[in-house]
């Protein structure tokens, strides 16, 4: 059972980047776009995580972990980069 459910969530996690990068070329705004790459970040996170569990190994869990602070800190600097227009003050 588990492993079925595991394909569809495969399917939704995919379908949810399509629309995902359909957000990103189409957005009419920049935070439209950079919250649409932030999104990527997070289905990305999962469809590793699901992927580790299918597998049954921890070691994409670590890869996870390191994708996700780097969406985070990627994220905090455009966000910074469009409120004062550079990232060192």
């Amino acid at each position: 059972m588990l492993g079925s459910v595991i394909i569809v969530v495969f399917a939704m996690l995919g379908l949810s980047l399509l629309l995902n990068i359909w957000r990103l070329f189409k957005g009419p705004s920049v935070p439209d776009r950079i919250l649409a790459l932030d999104t990527m970040y997070i289905n990305s996170i999962a469809i590793i995580v699901l992927y580790g569990l299918h597998n049954g190994t921890s070691l994409y869990f670590e890869a996870a972990l390191l994708i996700a602070m780097l969406g985070f800190v990627s994220t905090v600097a455009l966000c910074k980069f469009l409120l004062r227009g550079d990232l060192i003050e």
